[in-house]
């Protein structure tokens, strides 16, 4: 009869440090360890009829109290917590706590243009591209072939001694 060994514990101070990673590594199944999932969330970006829109999946969350949109110059910034509700022996795989993207916008944006929606776990971020319209008074080039070769001789003034 073959006794199986007892999966080997982390050191107490290890555990101390980094106690998300001790648990993976003594866990039986494992998924994608901590440091590589990291506290983000899945987004996509496109452009649909002149805008630039953003969607991220949050599901389970309360758009009111737990997301935060901001704009600041070209940079949006999705902000969201997800609380754990009960305490307890069990195992989990939802990550808990603060969630954070920042995403840089194609050019300034008025926040007041910014639409934000959410529906079925997904936030749909809408920002108006604008057209960009260079600045200053575009100044005419002429071609060498359509300048006069000598410039007009100025006219000149007759003096009143030499009236005729």
């Amino acid at each position: 009869m073959t006794k199986l060994l007892p999966r080997p514990q982390a050191p107490a101070r290890f555990r101390a440090r980094f106690p998300d990673l001790a648990d993976w590594l003594e866990a039986p199944w494992t998924g994608p360890p901590p440091f590589l999932a990291g506290q983000v969330f899945r987004l996509e970006e496109t452009i649909r009829d002149d805008s630039y829109v953003i969607r991220a999946e949050l599901p389970g969350l309360d758009p009111e109290n737990d997301i935060e949109v901001t704009v600041d110059g070209r940079i949006l910034t999705i902000r969201a917590e997800r609380r754990q509700e009960d305490s307890g022996p069990y195992r989990s795989e939802f990550r808990y706590g603060s969630l954070a993207r920042a995403v840089r916008l194609p050019g300034r944006v008025d926040p007041a243009d910014v639409t934000a929606r959410y529906d079925k776990g997904v936030l749909e971020i809408s920002v108006p591209i604008r057209v960009v319209k260079p600045e200053g008074t575009q100044i005419p080039i002429e071609t060498a072939d359509a300048a006069p070769e000598t410039p007009p001789a100025p006219a000149e003034k007759k003096s009143p001694d030499q009236a005729g």
